[in-house]
């Protein structure tokens, strides 16, 4: 990795994601997006939510965190503890074709949040798609309460937002519907273009 794309905070740092990684990132994911997907609930209520996550929103997060960091066309970082253990990560794609950087997932474990872990996550990861040549950098989140923490942060490192709204409803029985809505893939990562896919990679 270029010197230059490196990070670090106080006993932390930022280094590619491992196969030995992926359930403690997968763990910590699920704990830090877990109000995210309360705050879900809440807003569409308990049929369409049971809906759009089967069979239970932890099981369909763990798999789109699996397929994400583990996808051909991605970079994952973790940033660790001097310990070792892990305290966040974030995906990272890119369309060349587009000059589109992507910050597909990030999340910092609770127990390591309000630490500057999650902005010293953003800032490397932007650095990080700048120093590749790209000209545009793009991460996505929900306009719900549960993701205010996220808006706040990509506010606050120079991102613009463009409010997108996504509407659901029940028209079959739970047996026959199938379903997802967006931190699943992206991750918390939402389209910040209309024409991409939805997703919510979290914070």
């Amino acid at each position: 990795m270029p010197e230059q794309s490196r990070a670090t905070v106080p006993s932390h740092q930022i280094r590619p994601l491992t196969s030995v990684d992926l359930e403690a990132v997968v763990d910590l994911s699920l704990l830090a997006w877990e109000p995210v997907f309360a705050s879900f609930e809440k807003i569409l209520g308990s049929a369409i939510f049971g809906l759009l996550y089967r069979p239970e929103w932890r099981a369909a997060q763990a798999a789109s965190v699996r397929r994400n960091c583990l996808a051909d066309d991605a970079e994952s970082f973790v940033l660790a503890t001097a310990d070792g253990l892990v305290a966040g990560f974030v995906v990272l794609q890119q369309d060349q074709d587009e000059s589109l950087g992507m910050i597909e997932m990030i999340a910092v474990h609770p127990e390591h949040q309000r630490r500057g872990h999650g902005r010293t996550l953003m800032e490397f990861a932007v650095q990080r798609l700048r120093d590749q040549g790209l000209k545009l950098i793009n991460v996505g989140t929900g306009g719900d309460p549960g993701h205010a923490p996220a808006r706040a942060l990509y506010e606050a490192v120079g991102f613009t937002g463009l409010p997108l709204v996504n509407y659901y409803v029940a028209a079959e029985s739970r047996s026959s519907k199938r379903g997802r809505l967006c931190p699943s893939d992206n991750a918390r990562a939402e389209p910040t273009r209309p024409t991409r896919p939805c997703r919510f990679p979290d914070e």
